[in-house]
């Protein structure tokens, strides 16, 4: 039964130094507690564990007369049948054999039910229950849960191929993907594994893939869960077991676990259940989990406020819950609650976490499966913008584009071409397409969203604004600063103009315009504008907003620019110091406070107090956003140059070759970041005089750069410098014969050769 572990842990509980031992296999329905009480029973029966014998009672049934009857027909004992009940019992406890005697009491509904005929507290007595409730003290709770994936893989061969010779054709020696995912599907629960594995042994010429359609056609009322043996422990379908729980529920209990099986099959943040019934009291949702759920193991707490249902209770629920008036209500509310959620997660000034969003995706996944099925279009095209949302936020961008694209389709069908709401799906969609620098994608559909909502809202609406600052943070990403500069101040009219000149909005935008005039080399003219926003921020959202923290990150960042690193140090830390206090110290935007204030070190040689922010800036990312979110290969990219600088070049190249990788994966092999990284790694391998290396990556970087920001663009005009500084050095060394003949190597060696006079 794959529990081997299990009872030597029982029988090691049961041998306490207690007065009487008592303990509760504990449990869900179906989960084998009366089975693993029967193989402790006849294992420890035929190792002569309990010589003053085993004595089985059903719990359910009348105790005083099974314990009566099993002293006079096993030990002995003659009981007066003129004693009252209780008196007959304390006769048998009294006059029972001197040695260790095992006493099982199957099924308890509560520990009432026993308590009245337990027996006295002598260490000749060990008391074993199996029960569905979490009981307390002087029980000792032994909970027993689902088997691991081998071990019910076991389980269901062993009850398919009871009592055949020779190899069953439908299992190989190789475990096949069917049946694990057989397993899976019926959660590893050993009922649901015995009751498939007889219906198996039961029909031999029926397939797995015949089984597993008709698992899927229909659920829990399958016949090979329904259909119980009578040869079997507990004779009971899987429904029907569940079902003895349910009885025991109260109203409340059922709706809070109605409501339950609408979340997905995965962890379930109590914050979003109570989100979805905001007009009961919190801690009365929390006694209906604690002592109805969860006491009858209807529910598993797996973290802090965390919860999961069993997949197949999760069906049995669902099934409860379409039996309900108020099925349609529940829905509503869980999708509520949910896009709430997605919302808070992606518009608060906090960057999503990777464990918040992570838990987070499931459910909206569940959300987006209720909408379609209920063939709410517009509904579904919403709830799909969200979960790409997440996806994006977590630099799954390959998961978010076909959610991005099946949203818009949607809104352009159901709502017109022109729609605001469709502008909307432009502009997240395009956002997108930038991040992975697919810039050419990207600008059409900035555009066209420009041009929807000037049409439809008005030229001067905020949206128009937030279109216009999207284009324009495309064309400085692209190095079209002439372009983007009018766009980004008449956003900035607009939002004045509309919203008030000190509203926080507007203070993104001024940061905004003096990030362009920062790229452009005009320090002089973003210093004021990093200053306004900056005062706007601490007067309407107070001086330890995280947004006040990006704009001293800004202003610091200027500082160091322009060498004024004693004005920038300050400006840092106070940034750290908020991100730290807001956001806590696991942040990823703390993360990027200590990989800029890392910079600034590494930029006054102070490299020893440089290296732990880089590193805890590294640690943060890896943990909050994945190992391979593209801001983890930044950071690796940075500790790597400060590596470089401090001549560790064995430290450095291994995490030049992480980042690029993890760059080229998140964002694909034409990708301007994938480039930098390229460069960074030719710059090492220079350094190294490996320079036939260091070569193929200069030319792998130039086309990417040339074709993405175009010739003018100053990453381009930095990549073609760095190529010649190469050359040069290569030329000095005398190792020009590294170097391949590739045409335009061969072509610019030429040029500087000739040009320092042959």
């Amino acid at each position: 039964m794959g529990r081997d572990e299990e009872l030597e842990r029982l029988h090691a509980q049961l041998q306490s130094n207690a007065p009487l031992a008592i303990s509760a296999v504990s449990g869900m329905g179906g989960i084998g507690k009366t089975e693993l009480a029967t193989q402790y029973a006849l294992q420890r029966r035929d190792m002569g564990t309990y010589p003053g014998g085993i004595c089985w009672l059903r719990a359910r049934e009348d105790l005083s007369t099974q314990i009566v009857l099993f002293a006079e027909s096993q030990l002995g004992l003659t009981i007066p049948e003129d004693k009252t009940p209780a008196e007959k019992v304390a006769l048998c406890w009294r006059n029972w054999h001197p040695k260790e005697t095992l006493m099982v009491f199957d099924d308890v509904q509560q520990y009432a039910d026993i308590a009245p005929v337990l027996p006295p507290q002598r260490s000749q007595f060990r008391v074993l229950l199996t029960t569905r409730l979490t009981l307390q003290s002087p029980v000792q709770t032994f909970k027993i849960t689902v088997l691991s994936e081998e071990k019910a893989i076991e389980l269901l061969r062993a009850f398919a191929t009871q009592g055949r010779t020779g190899n069953d054709p439908r299992f190989s020696e190789a475990v096949g993907a069917l049946e694990k995912q057989l397993c899976q599907w019926l959660g590893y629960l050993p009922l649901g594994l015995e009751l498939v594995g007889r219906y198996l042994a039961r029909k031999p010429d029926t397939s797995l893939e015949t089984l597993w359609q008709r698992l899927q056609d229909k659920r829990l009322q399958a016949k090979a869960l329904k259909d119980a043996a009578s040869e079997m422990t507990a004779p009971l379908g899987v429904t029907a077991a569940f079902e003895l729980s349910w009885e025991v529920l109260d109203e409340p209990a059922r709706q809070l676990a109605a409501l339950l099986s609408l979340f997905a099959l995965a962890e379930i943040p109590w914050t979003l259940v109570e989100a979805c019934l905001p007009e009961k009291d919190t801690e009365d949702v929390e006694d209906w989990r604690d002592e109805s759920l969860l006491n009858l193991h209807l529910l598993e707490r797996t973290g802090q406020g965390t919860y999961q249902l069993h997949q197949l209770l999760r069906e049995f629920f669902a099934a409860k819950r379409e039996q309900r008036a108020d099925t349609v209500e529940m829905q509503r509310s869980f999708r509520s609650a949910v896009l709430w959620a997605a919302k808070r997660s992606s518009e608060t000034p906090e960057r999503s976490l990777l464990a918040e969003t992570t838990v987070l995706i499931p459910h909206l996944q569940a959300v987006v499966q209720l909408s379609e099925m209920s063939e709410q279009a517009t509904d579904v095209a919403v709830d799909l913008a969200w979960l790409a949302e997440l996806y994006r936020s977590q630099g799954r961008y390959g998961e978010a584009e076909p959610l991005y694209l099946r949203a818009l389709d949607i809104g352009e069908a159901q709502l017109g071409a022109n729609h605001p709401a469709v502008a909307t799906r432009l502009n997240n969609l395009a956002g997108l397409y930038k991040l992975q620098g697919r810039y050419g994608e990207a600008e059409p559909l900035y555009l066209r969203a420009l041009d929807i909502s000037e049409a439809q809202l008005g030229a001067n609406h905020p949206d128009v604004a937030t279109s216009l600052n999207n284009l324009a943070n495309l064309y400085r990403s692209q190095g079209r600063y002439g372009e983007a500069e009018p766009l980004y101040l008449r956003a900035l009219d607009i939002g004045e103009a509309q919203l008030g000149a000190n509203h926080p909005d507007v203070a993104t935008r001024l940061n905004n315009l003096a990030n362009l005039y920062r790229s452009q080399g005009r320090y002089g003219e973003a210093e004021p504008l990093y200053l306004r926003a900056l005062d706007i921020g601490e007067a309407q959202l107070g001086a330890n907003h995280p947004d006040v923290a990006t704009s001293l990150n800004n202003l610091a960042g200027l500082y160091h620019l322009q060498g004024r690193y004693g004005e920038a140090e300050p400006l840092y830390l106070r940034a750290l110091d908020i991100g730290e206090a807001q956001l806590g110290a696991n942040h990823p935007d703390v993360a990027t406070s200590l990989n800029d204030l890392a910079l600034l070190y590494r930029s006054q040689g102070r490299y020893g107090e440089a290296e732990p922010l880089y590193l805890r800036a590294l640690d943060i990312g890896e943990a909050q956003l994945g190992a391979n979110h593209p801001d983890v290969a930044t950071w690796l990219n940075n500790l790597a140059g400060l590596y470089e600088s401090q001549g560790r070049y064995g430290e450095a190249e291994p995490l030049y070759l992480r980042a690029l990788d993890i760059s080229e994966a998140q964002l694909g092999a034409n990708h301007p970041a994938v480039a930098t990284r390229l460069n960074n790694l030719a710059g090492l391998y220079r350094s190294q005089g490996r320079y036939g290396e260091a070569e193929l990556l200069y030319l792998r970087a130039l086309p990417i750069l040339v074709n993405f920001l175009g010739a003018n663009h100053p990453n381009t005009q930095q990549g073609w410098q760095n190529f010649l500084i190469f050359l040069s050095q290569v030329i000095q060394a005398g190792q020009t014969a590294q170097l391949s003949d590739h045409a335009l190597t061969q072509d610019l060696l030429r040029q500087i050769q000739e040009g320092n006079g042959g």
